[in-house]
């Protein structure tokens, strides 16, 4: 079984809380971590700088799909970000995940 991070751009710290709850209500996931960051990029045409939140949530690979899925349904964002990153962890932590996500 493999297991991923999920990286997830949101306008705001409530944002990220309600999609990371909705994920966790699902049991799409085991964890969210959430960290304040300021985003550039190119948007219609314009260059645009603004602070916005990433979570990081913790999940197994079979999972990407459905994560992914219900991420862009319920994300306030026309072109939300979402992307995932394999990862290993210590066998204790990779059973946590695999426990909590059934």
């Amino acid at each position: 079984m493999g297991f991923i991070i999920v990286y997830i751009t949101h306008k705001n710290l409530e944002e990220a809380k309600k999609i990371a709850g909705h994920l966790l209500g699902k049991r799409l996931i085991a964890c969210a971590n959430f960290f304040p960051i300021e985003s550039a990029y190119r948007w219609k045409g314009k260059i645009e700088s603004v602070h916005e939140v990433v979570s990081i949530v913790k999940t197994k690979s079979e999972n990407w799909e459905k994560v992914k899925e219900e991420v862009a349904r319920i994300h306030p964002y026309d072109v939300p970000c979402i992307m995932k990153i394999g990862v290993e962890a210590n066998d204790k932590y990779e059973k946590w995940i695999e426990d909590e996500t059934k």
